[in-house]
């Protein structure tokens, strides 16, 4: 079992490890600030085990200093930040389309999304629980709802959907019965193959879910490796790394507004520009695959 450590403590640690620390006061205030747990997500790429997790002796390499983790910190999140941006726009546009064209196509049926002979029983069966539950209920517009329509079990899916989390979203779309309909939402991105806009929407999904918790992007690994297709041929590095995400993005991007996937990928270029830290751009380079430009 480990124990809370002070900042004294801490930087202590550090400096024992072999990390350079020229500004004590200004780790006193990185530690309080970001926390010691946190950034040692960022000072691992400079172990001299790195990337190995096992028996790490958490001895840095030479000449490693404080602000070659704080400089990545910097850097990831500033990409979080950029990303969280362009990825709120494709999920409301994912969002929006499911909603607009399977709701056409069972224009009898406003609660489709709970009905068994369009979705999967699974979902139907968890729906209540998983999904409209007590607390779903109280969403201003969903409460209104039923305030006005008493007799109502469920809002329709316009304002169901619109409202349920991006991951019930992707749950959602997977579970409809009628894999022409998923096609058909699929070739709407120009995605012809079903398992390979599966990776795409899953590749979303999960660096959404990154972004907005906050976690580590530059070393980030998909759950589920992204299929070659559209979006570009991917190898085995890239196919699971940030690399191959960011690709996903301006695919999709591209496919919904031309403009936003020009805006994109300035605003990327000049962050991957604005890297002056060499040790950083070596970092960002090997580990993540940027084409980084060094000084």
């Amino acid at each position: 079992m480990k124990y809370a450590t002070t900042i004294e403590e801490q930087i202590k640690i550090l400096r024992d490890r072999g990390l350079i620390i020229s500004d004590e006061e200004k780790a006193r205030e990185v530690l309080l600030d970001i926390g010691y747990y946190r950034l040692g997500s960022y000072l691992f790429p400079y172990e001299l085990t790195y990337p190995c997790k096992k028996n790490r002796t958490h001895k840095f390499k030479s000449s490693t200093r404080f602000e070659d983790a704080l400089d990545l910190y910097y850097f990831d999140s500033d990409l979080r930040m950029l990303l969280l941006r362009y990825l709120t726009r494709i999920e409301i546009n994912l969002r929006t389309h499911i909603i607009y064209y399977v709701s056409n196509i069972y224009e009898d049926n406003p609660c489709w999304f709970i009905d068994d002979e369009v979705m999967d029983v699974k979902f139907v069966d968890s729906f209540d629980i998983d999904i409209y539950t007590e607390q779903f209920k109280k969403h201003p517009v969903i409460a209104d709802h039923h305030k006005k329509y008493p007799e109502d079990k469920y809002a329709p899916a316009w304002k169901t959907i619109e409202h349920m989390t991006f991951g019930a979203v992707y749950q959602l779309f997977f579970s409809i019965k009628d894999k022409n309909v998923q096609s058909a939402i699929s070739k709407h991105y120009d995605v012809d193959k079903l398992t390979i806009f599966t990776s795409y929407f899953n590749a979303i999904r999960y660096l959404r879910n990154q972004c907005a918790h906050g976690d580590v992007l530059f070393d980030m690994k998909l759950a589920t490796p992204l299929k070659s297709g559209p979006a570009g041929q991917l190898n085995s590095f890239t196919n699971s790394n940030i690399i191959g995400a960011i690709e996903v993005v301006k695919y999709f991007l591209k496919q919904i507004s031309r403009h936003r996937y020009q805006d994109f990928c300035k605003q990327l270029e000049a962050l991957l520009d604005s890297v002056e830290n060499d040790v950083v751009a070596e970092v960002l380079n090997d580990i993540s695959g940027f084409d980084m430009k060094f000084s």
